[in-house]
């Protein structure tokens, strides 16, 4: 049994309200600075793929964005809808000229579909160097609720989708073309797994067993890409306000119980696309080189620790 904490009571804990302005403010001031960086090096060169980027507060966005920034040589952006692809696509143009941008609207767990981009980027480019296999959906239907079809829906979406990734990434990243600057096979593949494919608690059953597979997908594909310097990793958010959030958000502004949103990790806040999509840089540039066959989670701390009685040593 944990020990009280002898100084758990030596400050005032803020109120909620007073909590949630703190993590507004907060955010605001990740926000700004993560816009205001000045443009970096850190893909320069690089042919990358994302899926799931049609949302217009997404981590896809956040991440096709910030590969363009950081001097990706082209990025093939896919969603299974068409809605917001144009407008993605005239923002980056119109930031980033230098950056090639194509937009696609396909399913990711088609696997002719995949297997289509990652031919057309060795065509086009010669190279495939990054694979960022983000496109996912979410339910909210409790386990009496959930359909069998419901179920394979969300492991076909979810964990397929990363399946296919791996298989049809790294064959076009074992391509080596002298001509294009590159001598040797390799690449990066990131998958976007959760906080709920670590731990219960984070997600319906479905969803949960989705993203589980998609964590061991991130482990067994490594081993079975050995010595191919091919990695492959996942990301596993935890609270994250993005549109697949809203709902949640929302209700919880609407009730004023906003302050409580993410306070179960130490942090005591939500998170937002732009902190996830700078761990999906990390692993995509050459930085996070000898980074190979992990989950790992941004969540502010949550799946740090077994439950905690506020007060208590940990």
């Amino acid at each position: 049994m944990s020990a009280r904490n002898p100084h758990a009571v030596a400050r005032p804990l803020p109120t909620a309200d007073e909590h949630y302005q703190r993590t507004v403010t907060r955010i605001a001031q990740i926000q700004s600075h993560l816009n205001s960086l000045p443009r970096g090096q850190r893909l320069r060169d690089k042919t990358c793929i994302i899926t799931g980027v049609g949302s217009l507060h997404g981590i896809g966005r956040a991440s096709a964005l910030l590969f363009a920034r950081e001097g990706a040589r082209h990025l093939y952006l896919l969603d299974f809808s068409a809605e917001n692809l144009p407008e993605l696509e005239s923002t980056i143009r119109g930031l980033y000229p230098d950056v090639k941008v194509t937009v696609i609207q396909a399913d990711a767990a088609d696997d002719t579909a995949i297997s289509a981009v990652c031919d057309r980027a060795i065509k086009e480019e010669g190279r495939l160097d990054v694979f960022f296999a983000n496109a996912g959906i979410l339910n909210n239907k409790a386990l009496q609720d959930l359909t069998a079809d419901a179920f394979m829906e969300s492991i076909r979406v979810n964990s397929l989708s990363c399946f296919l990734a791996v298989k049809h990434g790294s064959r076009a990243m074992m391509h080596v073309d002298p001509s294009k600057g590159k001598t040797l096979s390799g690449g990066s593949i990131i998958l976007t797994a959760s906080v709920a494919g670590l731990r219960s608690g984070a997600g319906t059953i479905d969803y949960s067993a989705s993203k589980a597979a998609v964590n061991s997908i991130a482990k067994t594909g490594a081993y079975q890409l050995q010595r191919t310097d091919i990695r492959v990793n996942s990301i596993c958010p935890g609270l994250i306000e993005t549109n697949m959030t809203k709902d949640m958000f929302d209700f919880a502004r609407q009730r004023g119980t906003g302050g409580k949103l993410g306070q179960l990790n130490p942090l005591g806040r939500y998170g937002v696309p732009q902190e996830i999509a700078q761990t999906a840089l990390f692993l995509a540039s050459d930085e996070s080189s000898y980074v190979n066959g992990q989950n790992i989670a941004i969540d502010g701390g949550l799946s740090a620790s077994l439950p905690v009685i506020p007060g208590h040593w940990a």
